[in-house]
């Protein structure tokens, strides 16, 4: 980012948000504003508790869970749809609609399905992230040159070896669609555990904003953008490493 010439760090607007939420928090313009600074005082002591701690093993299960589960399923779900035309003919309107759809809309009916525990926030992760998955994956076995898969016949490559080759291929377009499969299902555990609100984080910010603390509520909300931010940056420097296979396809 660049200004008047400079060039300037893409924290440094985050910087200056972060000096702005201090200033309208010591002036009381908003109550439920605390100072940027106490908000991260809170977030200190919080992750010190055993409340916290305990909400967060229970979030990072049931997130892993339910990621691991979109990822096993999406993943063939979308090279299926991308080799065969009846199956894409048969199950694309249904990704298309269910990518798009609100889904936060569905968890009171995974509630009823699955109880007030843990597997209803597992199943609204899955949902969640799943549709993406299902659609980059596809988008990249498309991509696929056909020389490439041709060269792969002639060589004697067996019915397995020829979708490790797809995979290997489509490996770039699966990353990204983990990536924002991820960050899809952190929304989805939130949202999940806001409305089911007796696990997890979903309990904490029902704590706390019935009671009105307040840093302690940002403070969980910085935590949990934070660690979608940080996944997302992994997920990211993963697919830098794996580009070159991008390469093998034209």
């Amino acid at each position: 980012m660049n200004l008047f010439g400079y060039r300037v760090p893409m924290m440094a607007s985050l910087l200056v948000w972060c000096v702005i939420w201090e200033i309208v928090g010591r002036l009381d313009l908003m109550l439920m504003l605390p100072p940027f600074t106490e908000v991260l005082q809170a977030a200190v002591g919080l992750v010190q508790t055993a409340s916290w701690q305990s909400a967060t093993v229970t979030t990072l299960r049931a997130f892993v869970m339910g990621m691991a589960l979109s990822i096993v399923v999406g993943v063939p779900l979308g090279i299926l749809m991308g080799r065969v035309k009846l199956a894409d003919e048969l199950l694309g309107m249904w990704v298309s609609i269910f990518s798009s759809a609100p889904l936060s809309a569905l968890v009171p009916v995974l509630m009823i399905l699955f109880g007030f525990g843990e597997k209803t926030i597992v199943a609204a992760v899955f949902l969640f992230a799943i549709w993406i998955i299902v659609l980059d994956t596809r988008a990249g076995v498309r991509h696929i040159s056909p020389s490439l898969l041709e060269m792969a016949r002639s060589y004697g490559a067996s019915k397995w070896a020829l979708y490790r080759i797809i995979l290997w291929a489509a490996l770039p377009e699966i990353l990204a669609g983990i990536r924002l499969g991820l960050i899809r299902g952190v929304k989805g555990v939130v949202i999940g555990q806001l409305l089911v609100a007796i696990v997890g984080y979903g309990a904490l910010f029902e704590t706390f904003s019935r009671n009105f603390r307040m840093a302690d509520f940002w403070a969980l909300t910085i935590i949990l953008f934070a660690f979608a931010l940080l996944i997302a940056e992994l997920i990211e420097r993963l697919e830098a490493k794996v580009e070159f296979y991008a390469g093998a396809r034209q």
